[in-house]
């Protein structure tokens, strides 16, 4: 995918009542700083709750909140809020391909698709003309998340895009839905 490029490093963790707070931070040319950070600090969630946060000058508010796991929010049964208005969050965890897995997103009047691309490390967020190719440097723990935006794309693309590199997506490709399904089956049951 061409495009222009942009390249958030790893900055210092911070210490909070939760934990650890990670960051990274850089700079997208054009429009600004910006800076993702997980699990924010905020006293209205419950513990078991996780929250990543994307912010910058030129950039909206975009906040992920779900069920702590690995210190990151999963999908299921997330919420994902752009200058606090939800998105509506959709995706089938049983159709075959990636692209059926995908998650599906409206927001602000857009429609995207997000889904992993070549490896648990690399994801693609698309809406009709525009789309933001991240990349981690690893899966777990990267120094660098590095982005590829093309098109049309703007502060609201990317910011989006970045805060799912915070969110546990691993579930969006087949190895990974298969490993979740324990965990998936045992909440459905509670719920019951």
């Amino acid at each position: 995918m061409g495009g222009l490029t942009f390249e958030l490093q790893r900055a210092a963790s911070t210490r909070g009542a939760r934990g650890d707070v990670h960051l990274w931070a850089g700079e997208v040319d054009g429009l600004g700083r910006i800076v993702l950070a997980f699990p924010t600090e905020h006293s209205d969630y419950p513990s078991e709750y996780c929250e990543v946060a994307v912010s910058g000058e030129g950039f909206p508010l975009v906040t992920y909140l779900g069920l702590r796991y690995l210190r990151r929010p999963l999908l299921a049964r997330g919420e994902l809020r752009v200058d606090w208005d939800p998105a509506d969050l959709s995706r089938n965890v049983w159709w075959p391909g990636k692209k059926g897995r995908a998650l599906r997103i409206r927001v602000k009047g857009r429609t995207y698709t997000y889904a992993e691309r070549g490896g648990k490390r690399r994801h693609e967020l698309v809406r009709p003309g525009a789309a933001v190719c991240m990349t981690r440097s690893s899966w777990r723990n990267p120094s660098t998340l590095s982005g590829t935006w093309s098109g049309e794309a703007d502060a609201l693309d990317i910011g989006i895009a970045l805060v799912l590199e915070g969110v546990y997506t691993r579930n969006l490709s087949l190895p990974g839905a298969l490993v979740s399904l324990p965990g998936r089956f045992l909440n459905r049951f509670n719920d019951l």
